[in-house]
């Protein structure tokens, strides 16, 4: 392994130092980034000649807030952040990769030649994990939501990615855990 890419949402220092243990890291903020306001909202990287975006993907409230309410009210079967990827592509159009975060489910996708890829995540909310939060006293909104999620039906199984990159191709391989 030559490269971590972590989209955002990494935790906290000690998850980055532990990578960095591994392999050189470079990281973006995600929306639950509080302790890592250092990190980019974006990054362009050059690997072997092609061009990566690395970016968590968030966006507006105004955009975000209504997607995550139908998302927990459905019980976890409704998938409303579809139009992410789409997105992204318009963001970055010069990409020959959009690697993002966000939304923890794995996405593999080409479009207009560019790889819009989703490593899905290490942590999935689910009931288990929801009760386990709830445990740890969160404030109020997030206690409301996790009341909903600790009942979720539906939730992605966490993943990793891995991205073979040479001057020729980019190949994406999503690794379930």
């Amino acid at each position: 392994m030559d490269l971590i890419l972590h989209a955002g949402d990494v935790s906290g220092p000690e998850t980055l130092a532990a990578l960095e243990r591994i392999a050189p890291v470079e990281a973006v903020l995600g929306d639950h980034d509080r302790d890592l306001k250092t990190l980019p909202l974006s990054r362009e990287l050059m690997i072997e000649g092609r061009r990566i975006v690395l970016v968590h993907g968030n966006r507006s409230r105004w955009v975000e807030e209504p997607q995550t309410l139908i998302w927990t009210l459905s019980l976890g079967y409704v998938h409303p952040n579809q139009s992410l990827p789409r997105s992204l592509h318009r963001r970055f159009p010069d990409a020959d990769a959009i690697v993002f975060g966000h939304t923890h489910r794995s996405h593999v996708e080409t479009r207009n030649g560019a790889l819009l890829f989703n490593p899905g995540g290490v942590h999935q909310w689910n009931p288990r994990s929801a009760t386990h939060r709830l445990a740890q006293s969160p404030g109020w909104f997030e206690w409301c939501w996790l009341q909903v999620a600790r009942h979720m039906r539906r939730y992605p199984q966490p993943s990793v990615g891995i991205l073979e990159v040479s001057s020729t191709a980019i190949v994406p391989e999503i690794v379930q855990l």
